[in-house]
């Protein structure tokens, strides 16, 4: 159908990060940031507009270097992080750091489009997340409920956790713990978990998956081998405790429980090569969203370890409707898990996807080529999911 075909949007530069607009839940909007090594990198405010198929877009420049990862606050619409490139001493290091968007940018004050197709504004600088014994930094993440003032930074072997004070134009490191062990232990990605109180983080090194205490700092699970080859991303299940997924460059997606540790409840095998992102569905956390460098995305129903296994949560007027239907009703088997949809609008390695905070049912992915994809969850699925 026509309200299913995908909308596809060009970076001028090569591009690897995105995320959503995580404090904005009215309209559609996501973040992408640029990989340039000759100019000026650039975050494309893409704002898409579901009534007409379009994509409007700002332009903001990000003089610092080359984006590698890009998270939104939670709280704060015009504040977000960025890990970059930076040469010092002759070497080549990822730093993080906080940055404002100019207010006239801020979602809900767009430019006109002849302004934003010339990229004349730049951020603002709030804070860098430096340590004085850390390295590269893999990824910035926020912690996912309160004002915004927390997030997590991953440098070579360490977890840092800040607070952000004074609207957030300065950075305190709060604690931190590091990866103990012999050779060159570094992190590749971790995720704040939305349970626990906000307490857990989960990371990444090597092909090991580890969940911490933010308030002691310490390891509270470990699952040695969890992918063959390295992890790439994780994410926990918004609806269900202690279920996370990872993914790796085993062309795996696992899904585990983190109270069991030494197998995973379910294991995807459907791509062909590396798996850089998961994603589960915020609304509905039986969907589920893959994206590897075989230039796929993948939505899979993983409905048998969702919390919604029938489709629905089931209330007590549900079951007395249940004991007055048919017999051939009752007897229908319930949904199995499959592949619902494979996006093959992409002709490189696609290294995100996210789906919308707006819109449950409308998703992004991007790939090396700066190619942005905005697609939905077929309708036939959101119906049968809905009913």
């Amino acid at each position: 159908m026509e309200d299913d075909a995908p909308v596809i949007y060009g970076l001028e530069f090569q591009a690897r990060a995105l995320t959503p607009q995580a404090a904005e839940t009215d309209a559609i909007r996501f973040l992408v940031g640029t990989q340039s090594l000759k100019y000026d990198n650039q975050i494309h405010i893409i704002d898409f507009d579901d009534e007409n198929n379009i994509i409007n877009k700002s332009v903001l420049l990000h003089r610092a270097g080359e984006i590698w990862h890009i998270s939104a606050s939670p709280a704060d619409k015009g504040v977000l992080a960025t890990c970059y490139n930076k040469t010092a001493d002759s070497k080549v290091l990822t730093c993080a750091a906080v940055w404002r968007m100019p207010a006239e940018l801020e979602p809900g004050g767009h430019e006109s489009p002849e302004d934003a197709a010339s990229p004349a504004h730049s951020l603002e600088l709030l804070c860098r997340l430096d340590h004085a014994a850390r390295g590269s930094t893999a990824c910035v993440a926020w912690e996912p409920a309160g004002d915004g003032k927390r997030v997590i930074s991953l440098a070579d072997n360490l977890i840092l956790l800040w607070d952000l004070q004074e609207s957030s134009s300065q950075a305190l490191l709060a604690s931190s713990a590091s990866l103990e062990g012999k050779g060159q232990l570094k992190f590749t990605t971790g995720r704040w978990s939305p349970h626990h109180n906000c307490t857990q983080v989960a990371t990444a090194n090597d092909t090991a998956v580890r969940g911490w205490d933010t308030r002691t700092m310490s390891q509270v699970y470990c699952i040695e081998s969890a992918h063959g080859q390295l992890v790439r991303d994780l994410d926990f299940n918004p609806n269900k405790q202690y279920c996370l997924a990872s993914c790796g460059d085993d062309c795996k997606v696992k899904f585990w429980d983190t109270r069991k540790v030494t197998e995973p409840v379910r294991t995807l095998e459907e791509h062909s090569h590396w798996v850089w992102n998961v994603r589960y569905n915020h609304s509905h956390d039986q969907l589920v969203l893959t994206a590897s460098s075989d230039s796929r995305v993948i939505l899979s129903n993983m409905v048998s370890i969702s919390s919604e296994p029938f489709g629905h949560l089931v209330d007590d007027d549900d079951l007395s409707d249940q004991e007055e239907r048919r017999p051939e009703e009752k007897s229908q088997e319930p949904p199995q898990d499959s592949v619902i949809a494979t996006y093959e609008e992409h002709e490189d390695s696609v290294y995100a996807v996210e789906w919308s905070s707006a819109d449950p049912w409308l998703f992004a992915s991007l790939s090396y080529d700066g190619r942005l994809v905005v697609n939905r969850v077929p309708r036939a699925l959101k119906y049968r999911i809905l009913l």
